[in-house]
């Protein structure tokens, strides 16, 4: 059991946050580096490691919540409760997050710019693989982003300013790479930044819930693995890579960007119709 002064609560958010982060890193770092010693399998390595880290991350904001802020259940106030409310909100994300990437696949096959491959892999392996991984990532990136970053800027800023800083951050962290790399896929940067967005809004739509949020991250990353694992898709050339996506990355060009305006639009639009809960 580790003390956390209930103090921190007064503190200005960035203090807050990079206390938390600290911890985190303290918490992990003891686990990770024996791991980085014995395991020389990489992809076993990297499954360890994110692993344990979301674990301990879990248990931080548990402690965090308790300690800091007085709220024991602090992850059901994230949006995160397992109700059936949350769990209908979910199978909606997914099928519009799955929606858009077959919706953007389909219409640049229509105008020429693609021609569909046999997949790589069996047709069903690769639709439960994306499956689970894009609930997987959804899981973890919205409680980091939607649920402890969304509350902690919440606590200190207006929703307006929130928003932003939220959808900067998101972006920007999912943006840094090695120099060379950043400078390459420029275009994906306003793409994360609008995704981050419509992701608050989704939090915003279910009254608070994280599970639309989620549905929608997963959803995205579950069609663009079938897509993307399977080699089902072939670039024309016929048109620009800053139409289709620099580096076939599909967030990198003109038509991920009208497809995620699409979806930020749709989020912003059932927010504004829901009840305020923030």
């Amino acid at each position: 059991m580790i003390k956390i002064s209930p103090r921190l609560s007064q503190k200005p958010v960035w203090v807050r946050i990079a206390l938390f982060l600290g911890l985190l890193l303290a918490l992990w770092l003891p686990v990770a580096i024996p791991l980085y010693l014995l395991v020389a399998d990489q992809n076993l390595l990297s499954i360890i490691t994110m692993a344990t880290l979301y674990l301990i991350f879990v248990w931080l904001l548990r402690q965090w919540g308790k300690q800091v802020y007085g709220q024991r259940q602090i992850i059901c106030d994230y949006g995160l409760g397992i109700t059936q409310k949350n769990g209908l909100w979910l199978l909606l994300g997914l099928g519009i997050g799955l929606g858009a990437i077959a919706g953007l696949f389909l219409g640049q096959s229509q105008l020429g710019w693609l021609s569909w491959q046999t997949p790589q892999l069996p047709l069903g392996q690769l639709v439960l693989e994306g499956l689970l991984l894009g609930i997987a990532v959804g899981l973890a990136e919205e409680l980091l982003f939607r649920g402890w970053l969304w509350d902690e800027l919440q606590r200190d800023y207006p929703g307006s300013i929130s928003l932003l800083l939220n959808a900067l951050i998101f972006a920007v962290l999912h943006f840094l790479k090695p120099l060379e790399v950043m400078l390459a896929s420029l275009p994906q940067l306003p793409g994360l930044f609008l995704l981050g967005l419509a992701l608050v809004w989704a939090k915003r739509a279910a009254g608070g819930d994280l599970g639309l949020a989620i549905g929608l991250h997963g959803g995205l990353v579950w069609g663009y693995y079938i897509v993307n694992v399977g080699q089902l898709a072939t670039y024309s050339g016929r048109v620009s890579p800053l139409i289709t996506g620099v580096g076939g990355n599909p967030l990198a060009g003109v038509a991920g960007l009208l497809c995620l305006g699409f979806l930020a639009s749709l989020m912003y639009v059932y927010q504004a119709r829901s009840p305020k809960v923030f």
